[in-house]
């Protein structure tokens, strides 16, 4: 197997930019699509995976490189899998994560008064590594948890205020960036892709 050393993290979202990079091999030289002046593609998979292709092989197309997209988002039992492929769009074109778990708490209080009780949640992230010559490899991870009943915390981003893993009484925003990219659900789906580039 060739090992990849030079790879094209194909994201626009600055959070999922940063986690993909420090994820990855310090000697594999990393490409943001901004460097290439590329916008993002329509999310129109009816799956991570299959969103997680059409960004991958989107990039990868445009700029002949080899390329590693994601797709990740929040599903919550009692809004039947909801946001999960929209989670990003709960966020509006601003991406104001503010408003998207505002929505998250509206929309289970309508569901259940005491929804606390009832708030079991799941992160998941499909990685896809797409090469040129149009071999492809995905991978899934899936972290379990649960809806915090408020915000807490100031770091990572997204719907992290919001989730607290399993086996965890801190919201993934209230943990060390560290800690919390060594047990989430995008480190899950890195260690099965690992061995393209180690």
């Amino acid at each position: 197997m060739i090992k990849i050393k030079e790879i094209l993290v194909g994201t626009n979202n600055q959070g999922k930019y940063k986690e993909i990079c420090d994820l990855l091999p310090k000697n594999v030289k990393k490409y943001s699509p901004k460097k290439f002046n590329i916008s993002s593609p329509r999310e129109i998979g009816k799956s991570f995976k299959d969103n997680s292709f059409i960004k991958a092989s989107f990039f990868s197309k445009k700029t002949n490189l080899v390329c590693l997209s994601d797709d990740s988002g929040l599903e919550i039992d009692l809004l039947n899998g909801e946001p999960g492929i929209f989670s990003s769009r709960w966020a509006g074109k601003k991406s104001n994560f503010n408003l998207a778990i505002k929505k998250v708490f509206k929309k289970m209080e309508n569901k259940k008064k005491n929804w606390y009780n009832y708030n079991k949640a799941r992160f998941i992230c499909c990685l896809t590594i797409f090469w040129p010559s149009g071999k492809i490899y995905s991978s899934t991870g899936i972290i379990n948890g649960k809806i915090s009943n408020s915000k807490k915390g100031k770091n990572g981003f997204g719907y992290d205020p919001i989730f607290i893993p399993t086996g965890y009484n801190q919201t993934f925003a209230e943990m060390k960036y560290k800690k919390k990219i060594s047990i989430d659900h995008r480190y899950k789906a890195y260690k099965k892709i690992k061995k393209f580039f180690i």
